[in-house]
């Protein structure tokens, strides 16, 4: 399958129009879950691939659909702004847009507008201790913070992952987890069912915090990207332990279908998901993520 190759405008003057880029490779990373290194099909200067941790594109597929999928590669800056890495994009099988791309193979085309979004709060973290919990695909949208702080280690205090997925098989990127944890990244995995051969811990994610000393609170910040109830018990379990909700941060990308605020399928109370956020301090949505329906 190869989409039509379009046009390449200039992103600032028109956000509804894509970009053509080709896929450049593929890495099967779980069951569904395929990891995508995308080429622009013309232009290669490094501002055309630039992004913050927490921004995420929207994938076009004529015929298909459009989706927004979160960048999952390193900054930039921490990988030397080479623009042959391209956009790097981890995606889930799991519906109409990327079930299609499931079935594209390197070469084939995807239309690709943005970046769009507000990121991860890393400027305001110098100095802070900071935990990372994410569950299942939530990882994806984390990696890249992963690597900024890595890439800036001195920087920052204490730096704590705290993963889980629904069975071993499903804990993403495990190929890294060797060079993060030599590099500075403290690691808890957990899987909600265990097989076998899994001798870690059972259970689920928010959980975990209770294992994490936080002798300062107060210089603690939370990143936290996975199912919306995850991210809830993971909030809760942060402000029992004393760390400001303005200093516990959520990815939220529900329904997320125009990216620049005008379609109104985002929309959570009077916030839009696309233009607001994805990434939200739990004192400003803590009172919409919790009433159900909305």
């Amino acid at each position: 399958m190869t989409p039509t190759i379009f046009p390449t405008p200039t992103p600032a003057a028109n956000p509804w129009l894509p970009r053509s880029a080709v896929i450049e490779e593929l890495i099967p990373e779980t069951p569904g879950v395929q990891t995508y290194r995308l080429r622009l099909a013309s232009g290669e200067r490094p501002e055309d691939y630039a992004f913050q941790s927490g921004q995420f594109n929207m994938l076009y597929l004529p015929g298909f659909g459009e989706a927004a999928i979160s960048m999952s590669g390193p900054p930039p800056a921490v990988r030397g702004a080479k623009p042959a890495h391209g956009w790097i994009h981890t995606i889930r099988q799991a519906g109409q847009v990327t079930g299609a791309l499931a079935r594209l193979q390197v070469g084939d085309s995807v239309a690709v507008r943005g970046p769009y979004g507000k990121p991860w709060p890393i400027a305001t973290c110098g100095g802070c201790d900071i935990i990372l919990m994410a569950g299942g695909i939530g990882l994806a949208p984390l990696r890249p913070v992963i690597y900024e702080l890595l890439g800036r280690r001195s920087d920052f205090g204490r730096l704590v992952l705290l993963y889980g997925a629904r069975m071993p098989e499903g804990l993403l990127y495990t190929r890294e987890y060797d060079g993060w944890k030599s590099a500075g990244l403290e690691m808890i995995t957990t899987v909600d069912r265990a097989t076998a051969t899994w001798k870690g811990n059972v259970g689920v994610v928010p959980l975990l915090l209770d294992r994490v000393r936080l002798p300062r609170p107060a210089a603690t910040v939370v990143l936290s990207c996975g199912p919306e109830v995850m991210m809830r018990y993971a909030a809760l379990g942060a402000l029992e332990r004393g760390i400001p909700a303005s200093q516990v941060w959520v990815s939220l990308e529900r329904h997320m279908q125009c990216a620049v605020g005008m379609c109104g399928h985002c929309q959570l109370g009077t916030t839009l998901i696309c233009r607001d956020g994805p990434v939200f301090s739990w004192d400003r949505v803590q009172s919409l993520v919790q009433i159900h329906d909305l």
